[in-house]
């Protein structure tokens, strides 16, 4: 992958930190804690750059890849909410142009622009392009180029009215070990559309459930672990593609707090443009998880 797991993931997921309060010593002040932290995260979704947000990602092929909401255009825009013929986007190689028709009024980074190169591979960041209610860049999978679509008025965002949630529960607040990585072994990470990155890893999650243990390979995100799991509820109760859930780094001993009250449902499961990558093999749990965010009803 061209961006990392962190960049992709960790800001647009929306993490927050740990509850202060354990499930343990104060049951009630851990379900406000809980209640909080998902009362911030349907804030995130529900902003004009959250995932709720997006309406089309288009695969970029070289050459000139016409776009507007015409329905003759190789990038089909939303209709009315841009001209019919508004531009291309030009691949040559390793970068992206973009050249726009007389009168498209199209701003790059709140400029208007009418001839820029707006991509150039293993950027950071992509400038963003916009008009009216929508905000489209450049992200790159490996070899394949494209344009992310955002609309302020699309219907998901518009229509959205929450997560269903299995009620908290204290006792899916695990206490767990981190099993050092001291091979140096990677993590084959596969993405919805099909392409492959090895991560590397810290270790796996070493926890106990009715006395069973169990283990997940995680990622280190920051200040955070990153932990992509599946479990028996998924495709039925929950989303079929597994979930994602951050924890605390370890602290000196090795000791990490788990909450699956705090899973959460990848941006897949609120729209088909997002590239969600998806749990290792090794991460699928043989057992239900009924804690966390549960599938979303208005999903696809």
């Amino acid at each position: 992958m061209a961006l990392s797991l962190a960049t992709l993931f960790i800001s647009a997921c929306n993490s927050t930190p740990d509850t202060v309060e354990t499930a343990q010593t104060n049951p009630a002040a851990y379900k406000v804690s809980i209640e909080e932290w998902h009362k911030e995260r349907i804030t995130n979704l529900k902003k004009e750059d959250g995932w709720l947000a997006l309406a089309g990602l288009f695969w970029l092929e070289p050459g000139i890849n016409t776009f507007g909401s015409g329905p003759d255009n190789d990038l089909v825009f939303p209709e009315g909410k841009i001209a019919a013929e508004a531009g291309a986007f030009i691949l040559e190689g390793d970068k992206v142009k973009i050249k726009l028709n007389d009168g498209a009024e199209v701003k790059l980074d709140g400029k208007p622009v009418q001839d820029a190169v707006v991509y150039t591979a293993g950027s950071d960041d992509s400038p963003k392009l916009t008009h009216g209610s929508l905000t489209w860049f450049v992200i790159q999978r490996g070899d394949k180029y494209g344009i992310r679509l955002r609309d302020t008025e699309s219907e998901v965002r518009k229509n959205f009215t929450g997560i269903d949630r299995y009620e908290v529960n204290p006792d899916w607040q695990l206490q767990a070990k981190l099993e050092p990585n001291t091979t140096g072994r990677k993590i084959a990470i596969t993405n919805v559309l099909g392409q492959t990155s090895n991560e590397d890893t810290p270790g796996a999650l070493v926890f106990k459930v009715d006395g069973k243990e169990y283990k997940l390979d995680v990622m280190k995100e920051g200040n955070e672990l990153f932990v992509l799991f599946a479990d028996k509820t998924n495709g039925n109760e929950t989303y079929g593609a597994g979930r994602y859930l951050y924890t605390n780094l370890p602290d000196a001993n090795g000791n990490v707090t788990i909450d699956f009250n705090k899973a959460y449902n990848p941006p897949c499961a609120f729209v088909t443009y997002a590239t969600c990558p998806l749990p290792p093999k090794q991460n699928f749990l043989p057992i239900p998880v009924p804690a966390g965010e549960k599938a979303f009803e208005g999903g696809h």
